[in-house]
This record gives structure tokens, C-alpha cells and sequence, in this order.
């Protein structure tokens, strides 16, 4: 599925979950090094408005559909994708990286959120190898030299894996930074994954998630911070219909 984001191509994955994690599972034991991101409605919004975040998205290697509505859209347009939220993906990727033996960094969240999301990751795979958990302060910036530490700190550490949880547009930057610098190394963004697995944010329960109405029951809990996100991913929606309806009929 190819979304057109002013002037640029955004490629969503049409893999299967199951190809995905094979692909995954290979890359990771050869070291191949990638970054991965996972777009939903309210990233498109900042792609139109942000040409660095444009610019970084457009250089990572794979990218998952994250939002209910970038799958219903690949449905319209006639290219489905399969629906892999970036939280969904921490405890299948870090049961990989545990059989294969990789080590992983966390970064992002709070030093608190880090530590207890590790405690509950290695209790569930006692064979994962967690050698940084870094928690950059409000306000870190992806192109500054103390990003140029942070990622020094997880390399010095042995990491061959960076998790980052550093929210959009900042982790996706950081991780075409990192790819960049560290050609070897492997990052994936995870959004607020840690938080959900600390238990310092709740996740909506699953049949809330399994109806798509995950977005209403994080907007009732932070109604000042999202309503007007949630507004702006809402007046693109249509606009995006029409363009993926225009496309499965040209296909045709």
C-alpha cells in the first residue's frame, strides 16, 4: 500500500505478520542492520507537515501498518496490510532476540518505565539480554550531540537492537540517525509500548482494541492532549478514501 505524502511515497509493508517476524528473524541473526516504523493517520498528519520527519520516514527499510485506518484503507485501495501496532511488536521481537541470543537497548520513557518494563520482559524470556535502558530528558532532540551519546552508550553496550519509545517524530528520526551511524545495528519504533507494559499507562482492553475503538478510549483519558490530533487525523481521512478508492479502480 503506497500513500502519497506531499510529493513522496510512503510505502506500508503488505507482508503477513508471520513473513514479517521470518523476515525479522533473519535480519536480526545475519546483522543486517534496518530501522522499522509503523504508520498511522496521526503520522501522515505530521508527513505533510514536517519534511525532516518526511525525509526519515521515507529512508527506513520496512514500515508496518500501526492504525486501524491505514488497514481499512489498504482494504479500500485494494492492497491489504496486516495490522501490527508497534506495541503489539515488542514481546514477539524480544522473544527472537532472546532465542537468538541479541542483545537490546531500550530508549526513551523514564528510567523508571525502562526498568520496569525489562523486570516484566525478562521474567517472560529469561534468556533476554537487555544491556541498556536509556531515558533521554524532556526535550531531547534526535540530531544533538547528546543523541550522538545516547546512541554511543547503547552501542558500547553491546547492543545489536534499539527499541525506541521516544514518540513521533522523534524516534523515527533517531532511528534513520542511528541506521545511518550504526549500519549494523537494528532499530524499531515502539511508541508508548514500555509504558503499556509497566503499567504507568493502560492499554485498552482487548475487546475495545478488537472493535477499533482503541483511539476513543485514549482520547477519554486524555482529552487536552489529543482531541485536536484526533480532529486533524479525522479531516484527512476522507481526502485519503477517495484517493485509495481512485486506486483499487485503476487497478482494474
Amino acid at each position: 500500500m503506497t500513500f502519497e505524502v506531499a510529493g513522496h511515497k510512503v510505502n506500508v509493508s503488505s507482508a503477513s505478520r508471520e513473513e514479517f517476524f521470518d523476515l525479522f528473524r533473519e535480519m536480526l541473526g545475519t546483522r543486517t542492520g534496518f530501522a522499522i516504523a509503523t504508520l498511522n493517520l496521526d503520522h501522515l498528519v505530521k508527513l505533510h507537515e514536517d519534511p525532516v520527519f518526511r525525509s526519515a520516514y521515507n529512508a527506513h527499510d520496512i514500515i508496518l501498518a500501526d492504525g486501524n485506518p491505514i488497514v481499512w484503507l489498504s482494504r479500500l485501495a485494494g492492497c491489504p496490510v496486516a495490522h501490527m501496532p508497534g506495541s503489539d511488536l515488542i514481546e514477539p521481537v524480544c522473544a527472537i532476540a532472546a532465542e537468538l541470543g541479541v542483545p537490546i537497548a531500550f530508549i526513551g520513557s523514564t528510567q523508571d518505565v525502562l526498568d520496569k518494563a525489562t523486570d516484566r520482559l525478562t521474567a517472560r524470556f529469561p534468556a533476554l539480554k537487555v544491556v541498556a535502558r536509556l531515558a533521554p530528558p524532556m526535550g531531547f532532540d534526535p540530531d544533538s550531540p547528546l543523541a550522538r551519546h545516547v546512541l554511543q552508550q547503547a552501542h558500547d553496550a553491546g547492543a545489536q537492537l534499539c527499541l525506541l519509545a521516544l514518540g513521533a517524530p522523534k524516534q523515527e528520526r533517531f532511528a534513520i540517525y542511528g541506521r545511518t551511524t550504526l549500519p549494523d545495528m537494528g532499530f524499531i519504533s515502539i511508541g508508548a509500548g514500555l509504558d503499556f507494559l509497566a503499567r504507568t499507562q493502560i492499554r485498552a482492553p482487548r475487546i475495545i482494541r478488537m472493535i477499533a475503538m482503541e483511539w476513543l478510549w485514549r482520547l477519554a483519558g486524555s482529552p487536552r492532549r489529543l482531541a485536536w490530533r484526533y480532529m486533524k487525523c479525522a479531516m484527512i481521512l476522507p481526502r485519503l478514501s477517495v484517493l485509495a478508492a481512485k486506486s483499487r479502480s485503476a487497478r482494474r
